[in-house]
């Protein structure tokens, strides 16, 4: 699974890779995201795919009472989301999520008490997209709508089964070529990626 990434590049660094403008520049901030605090970052989605947006981190889908379920929606198994409630709904709502880094730990024990954590980079560090699925959900208290996003993930390659050795899982990055494609409704081509593996 995936719960930590990383995006160091600048501004304009990303509207030069990914080519787009960003929505609101002022609510970019650079720096590690813990899914599990549910950061605003960056995402490109398939209704608005020249355009650089901040979302939420942790989906809650349209139907959800409130946002308690956020903390378990920061990955979907691509395997299964046309099955799980959470994600069917949000399946044709595609984005890429924009990073240059993630993080996993390796348990060094069975019982994982010891622990070696992992950054994980493209070749000389560049840029690159996750793929995930996002939903627009309205808060039923205050009336905000706000914008939430999940990350799809897959079945560890051989590098990544060696780092994330327990749930042997990684987040899905697609190819830069394939990336329109992904947000135009076509079948997703799993890319083995050489991954730079540091030691953190």
């Amino acid at each position: 699974m995936c719960f930590h990434s990383k995006q160091s590049k600048s501004a304009q660094e990303l509207k030069n890779r990914f080519k787009a403008t960003i929505e609101n520049e002022t609510l970019y901030q650079p720096g590690i995201y813990n899914g599990f605090q549910f950061p605003k970052t960056p995402v490109i989605t398939n209704k608005k795919s020249d355009t650089i947006q901040f979302f939420n981190w942790g989906l809650i889908p349209f139907w959800a009472k409130d946002d308690s379920l956020r903390k378990n929606t920061l990955n979907a198994r691509i395997e299964t989301i046309y099955e799980k409630p959470s994600f069917k709904d949000a399946i044709n709502n595609r984005c890429l999520v924009l990073a240059d880094g993630f993080y996993e730990w390796q348990w060094l024990d069975e019982k994982g008490k010891q622990k070696q954590k992992y950054e994980l980079t493209l070749p000389h560090n560049e840029l690159f997209a996750f793929a995930g699925l996002y939903s627009e959900w309205t808060n039923k208290t205050t009336g905000e709508i706000q914008n939430t996003y999940t990350l799809l993930t897959t079945a560890a390659n051989e590098q990544m089964s060696k780092i994330h050795n327990t749930k042997k899982r990684m987040p899905i990055l697609v190819a830069a070529d394939s990336e329109l494609a992904w947000l135009n409704g076509q079948e997703l081509q799993m890319q083995n990626h050489k991954l730079i593996a540091t030691k953190s």
